[in-house]
């Protein structure tokens, strides 16, 4: 059964927990960005370094890849996923420019997901 959607609740500490059908997805480690709009992207590690991260590095004076690279690294944060309660730390930055204070929503954009506020 694939998960393509989830909700939670932050607790006191900003730490958002995975499902547990999900957390072997995020095994090497968890990157958060900014998202195009008002929103997160939710990254596996490995994705991030073996499909973002080639893109971000394409001409360096491309204005439109200087542009990813401004809007995927500014306040983009690397962690390991605790595995046994499944929960990681997002930073308060994050929460603002999205606008989530306590309930999120996570929607599987392909090999990503979009955080968003629950309200």
């Amino acid at each position: 059964m694939t998960i393509d959607y989830f909700q939670r609740k932050l607790d006191d500490k900003r730490r958002l927990t995975i499902p547990t059908e999900l957390r072997a997805e995020f095994a090497s480690g968890v990157v958060v960005t900014r998202g195009f709009k008002n929103y997160l992207h939710l990254y596996p590690k490995m994705v991030w370094d073996e499909e973002v991260e080639p893109l971000l590095k394409g001409n360096i004076l491309d204005e439109a890849t200087a542009d990813l690279n401004v809007q995927f690294r500014m306040g983009k944060t690397e962690g390991e996923l605790d595995l046994k309660q499944g929960r990681f730390s997002v930073e308060q930055h994050l929460l603002d420019y999205a606008g989530i204070s306590k309930g999120i929503v996570a929607v599987r954009v392909g090999k990503y997901w979009r955080l968003m506020s629950e309200t």
